[in-house]
């Protein structure tokens, strides 16, 4: 699972032999069984190996750093972790913001007056104005930091609908009212409604602010001048370990791209030329699932072993340096093992400003002067980072029709935050509910998967932060968080000229198999035909969280 980023010794063919499944059909059958006995001894199956010479090892890391900017702090710092009024406005010396208790209000209780200040000197709540709201229940939230509480009942939800529609109606005393509480209550360090009241309570006041953009601008500016190699390596590998959640996508996507490989290879096995294959990869994965691929590819015979070309067009501001040191250290490696597989391999990467629709496809030459003998496009979760707006999604899937691929292979996280109508704060809080439903479930997931002190969990749970900002607080014509359910991107594939491809049945044991090696509350089931839906899901304690599918012209 990590040769990409710690190149191994090459094994014996024998430990390989389940891969030599994919050069005929013939072997299939063959290499199944030993697939059977691989899968009992060493978790290997076909598209995503975990021998036992690939595993790797940590020690969780509590570096200490000073410096950084609130949501980049490392578990070192959490005794001081802030309120999110304070991040906004000048703290009064006598606030103490790292105590670790959090006060447990009852309904008899009024809140003090707040110590913080805005950049004008002037107090940001005025103490006369708070009460509590008659309607909500106070027993229901009253005491989130017990255990016993965060396991039976979700106090966070409530508060944060409620405010989103204070927010929304500009019910200013009633917002003052619910960000006190939501500010005192809330924590990034702490259970999963903590941290949900947390990243959603910033998000609502950089929109109550009109300071959304410039917030997430400072929130990506700190994660960037953090951002290196060793960092990316370190969450990406313990993602995958620990969580389905990218890796389920890598396995079918990989499935599918490769039976689509071998079809074009039997077709075509009379050429004398050796067979070229273009993979534009538009993810958001550091290529972590092309090693298994090229595994694949090179368990074939070097005679009809298939040049192998990857694109990868990587989002990028004008001033963003981390992804381009860590897309260049990436591709380096991948050239490297690569030569190890005894794949010919090339690997290019582009980086582009601006929205993934303005992207020019033509520039790319993704048939080499017409050498190629087939193209495959590699969406994962990018998708619904092209603007929602002006139908430039359905205009970007037709400019990838044109390429004439020969596989499509879409992976989408299930969350419909498209606003529709024309009520502003209808729309609003559509998007707000069902964004507290989807992150709620991908912090509860972390929280049950990783360790409590793990600053890989902290690092993936601050994009939750940013994500947050860009949802709630920033214009729907440039946020890259639209995401759509799968029957809606169902219905854009097929309008713009895509039928389905169903995944093959080695596939999709591929993909059982791979949760079996995860904890209990991951599952995974087929769309079925009824709702018009194609692919599957994976799910979280039986809630849709992943689609996966595939797709031709």
């Amino acid at each position: 699972m990590d040769t990409l980023f710690r190149l191994v010794s090459l094994q014996s063919s024998d430990q390989q032999s389940y891969n030599s499944s994919r050069t005929s059909s013939s072997s299939r059958s063959s290499s199944k069984q030993n697939y059977s006995n691989s899968t009992t001894n060493n978790n290997s199956y076909y598209y995503y190996s975990n021998s036992t010479n690939n595993q790797y090892y940590f020690q969780e890391e509590c570096n200490t750093n000073p410096h950084y900017y609130y949501m980049d702090e490392d578990f070192s710092s959490s005794s001081s972790s802030k309120q999110h009024f304070h991040a906004y406005s000048q703290s009064n010396t006598n606030t103490n913001p790292s105590s670790s208790t959090t006060p447990i209000l009852t309904p008899t209780q009024t809140p003090p007056p707040s110590s913080s200040s805005t950049a004008h000197g002037h107090s940001l709540f005025d103490p006369s104005d708070f009460s509590y709201p008659p309607d909500l229940n106070l027993d229901y939230f009253s005491s989130p930091t017990s255990s016993s509480s965060s396991s039976s009942s979700k106090w966070a939800p409530q508060l944060l609908i409620e405010c989103a529609r204070a927010v929304a109606t500009r019910d200013s005393q009633r917002v003052q009212q619910l960000m006190w509480m939501l500010n005192e209550l809330s924590s990034p360090y702490g259970e999963t409604d903590q941290k949900l009241a947390s990243y959603f309570l910033q998000g609502l006041f950089a929109r109550l602010t009109s300071s959304g953009p410039r917030t997430l601008h400072t929130l990506m500016s700190a994660s960037d001048h953090n951002t290196s190699f060793e960092s990316t390596r370190r969450t990406a590998l313990k993602f995958q370990e620990l969580s389905p959640w990218s890796s389920f996508g890598h396995v079918a996507a990989n499935g599918a791209i490769l039976d689509s490989f071998l079809e074009v290879g039997v077709s075509g096995s009379s050429s004398s030329e050796p067979q070229k294959f273009h993979i534009l990869d538009l993810s958001n994965t550091f290529c972590t699932q092309w090693p298994t691929l090229l595994e694949a590819l090179a368990t074939r015979s070097s005679d009809d072993t298939p040049h192998l070309s990857i694109t990868t067009v990587v989002p990028s501001s004008g001033s963003s340096l981390g992804p381009q040191r860590v897309m260049r250290e990436i591709g380096q490696r991948m050239e490297k093992f690569a030569r190890l597989m005894g794949v010919p391999f090339k690997f290019n990467v582009v980086h582009h400003n601006g929205d993934l629709s303005e992207l020019d496809l033509d520039r790319l030459d993704l048939s080499e002067g017409g050498t190629v003998t087939a193209i495959a496009v590699n969406f994962i979760s990018t998708l619904h980072g092209v603007s929602s707006v002006g139908r430039r999604r359905e205009g970007f899937l037709n400019k990838i029709r044109r390429l004439e691929p020969r596989i499509v292979t879409v992976i989408e996280e299930e969350a419909d935050l498209i606003e529709e109508g024309g009520d502003e704060e209808e729309g609003f809080m559509k998007v707000f509910k069902e964004g507290l439903r989807f992150f709620s479930a991908y912090i509860d997931s972390l929280e049950e998967s990783f360790p409590r002190t793990s600053n890989e969990r902290l690092a993936l749970e601050r994009e939750v932060g940013r994500a947050v900002v860009d949802l709630v607080a920033c214009p729907k014509e440039g946020s890259r968080e639209r995401r759509e359910a799968a029957l809606s991107w169902t219905r854009k594939m097929r309008a713009s000229g895509f039928s389905s491809v169903g995944l093959s049945e080695d596939v999709a044991d591929d993909m059982r198999s791979l949760l079996r090696r995860y904890r209990e509350g991951w599952s995974m089931r087929e769309a079925g035909d009824e709702s018009d839906q194609v692919g599957f899901f994976l799910s979280w304690k039986e809630q849709p969280v992943v689609w996966a599918s595939a797709w031709r012209p």
